[in-house]
């Protein structure tokens, strides 16, 4: 009997354990549309992108999105590597755009089974 208890809270424990649904992430990036990320931002977000790094609001990190989007047409985007822990993960990804080639490093956390931005770092490849 005990045997059985501990299987059942085992299998439990694992179908407890999904993965953040980063797809509205990658499409939003795929699309070069910051405005999508809008309620997926922490409410303070540490942003890097080339000529910026910053500490900032989620607002004020959507609007820097947009700036870097806007000068950088994007015409693929792939992610290279996702993981999650517990309550966040990260997520590696290769963005080309009309300017050149560029790594995205996303870092986040998981609330009310919500992916939150809490770092977005974008780097010239």
């Amino acid at each position: 009997m005990r045997k059985i208890f501990f299987m059942l809270a085992f299998v439990l424990s694992v179908l407890g354990m999904q993965a953040a649904d980063i797809t509205p992430v990658s499409n939003a990036i795929k699309a070069g549309n910051a405005d999508l990320l809008k309620d997926r931002m922490s409410e303070e977000v540490d942003i890097s992108v080339p000529g910026t790094s910053k500490k900032a609001s989620g607002n004020e990190a959507v609007a820097i999105l947009k700036n870097f989007f806007q000068a950088n047409k994007v015409t693929e985007f792939t992610v290279a590597h996702h993981a999650d822990k517990n309550e966040s993960g990260f997520l590696v990804g290769k963005l080309a755009t009309s300017k050149g080639e560029y790594r995205i490093n996303i870092t986040y956390t998981t609330k009310d089974g919500k992916m939150l931005i809490q770092i977005i770092r974008i780097e010239n490849k």
